[in-house]
């Protein structure tokens, strides 16, 4: 029932999307409210039985719980590099199944990144951007957290998969599932609030415009200057024009800021 709730939902919010205070977020209004009922549930509910869960389980079996997800996730990326027709990266989600689901114990090893075999991870809003869907609006789901509309949509044809729970027949085993994979991910983010808190001025601003980069960097995706972000600073204007060392490094993007400014020669 939850599947095409969520792609409903996506649908109809990519339809009423209006301008609004940053190019990629014209939901910002709904996001907002969205992302202050998450930070509510998260402080009085998620939070609390995540380091409840942290206190009464050892680490070995959180680590073993994590693998197992990961493992079950392994083969979703691997159905979704399938549609990419992504050789490489199929072969390597195989390896990786075979070997962590075998002689990893169902998971609960990996064994596959210590032999080299990197994870792949990939979504169905992955495939999406594959095959052009690259620009995409931001979107707060409930509980969830930051997504854009295209990932949702993609998380709303997919439920289920992303976090195993599908390899459960009956729905209460399938939902325990789903809750454990939410606990579990949210004990590893444990110690970071301090740091996120400090940070940012404005919380919602900063996870936006992190997930956004991170998003965007990971499918291949530049939005074109008329979308970027206007409240980001654009490193040319804290450089004073008499610098010497501004237009080499300027000229090197591909290196290291710090060292070609320090270790410029002079003309």
């Amino acid at each position: 029932m939850k599947q095409p709730l969520i792609l409903v939902a996506c649908c109809a919010l990519a339809a009423c999307a209006s301008p609004g205070g940053h190019p990629q977020d014209p939901l910002e209004p709904m996001n907002r409210a969205v992302f202050g009922f998450n930070e509510k549930a998260d402080q009085y509910v998620l939070k609390p039985v995540s380091e409840g869960y942290r206190y009464i389980t050892p680490q070995p079996v959180r680590t073993a719980v994590g693998n197992v997800f990961d493992n079950l996730r392994d083969v979703y990326s691997l159905a979704n590099h399938v549609l990419q027709l992504e050789g490489k990266k199929t072969a390597t989600d195989v390896l990786r199944v075979s070997i962590n689901s075998t002689f990893g114990l169902f998971g609960l090893i990996d064994l596959a990144t210590p032999m080299g075999l990197p994870s792949y991870k990939a979504t169905l809003g992955d495939t999406f951007a594959h095959y052009g869907w690259q620009q995409s609006s931001y979107l707060v789901l409930p509980l969830l957290g930051p997504s854009t509309i295209r990932d949702g949509t993609g998380m709303g044809l997919s439920f289920g998969y992303s976090s195993g729970s599908w390899v459960f027949q009956e729905n209460r085993d399938a939902a325990a599932a789903t809750i454990l994979y939410g606990v579990a991910s949210r004990e590893k983010l444990l110690g970071l609030d301090e740091t996120f808190s400090e940070a940012a001025l404005d919380r919602y601003s900063y996870m936006r415009d992190g997930y956004l980069q991170y998003r965007n960097a990971k499918i291949g995706f530049t939005p074109p200057a008329s979308q970027q972000n206007p409240d980001d600073d654009n490193i040319d204007d804290l450089v004073p024009e008499d610098t010497p060392a501004s237009a080499p490094a300027a000229a090197a993007p591909q290196a290291d800021a710090s060292a070609p400014v320090a270790a410029a020669p002079a003309p």
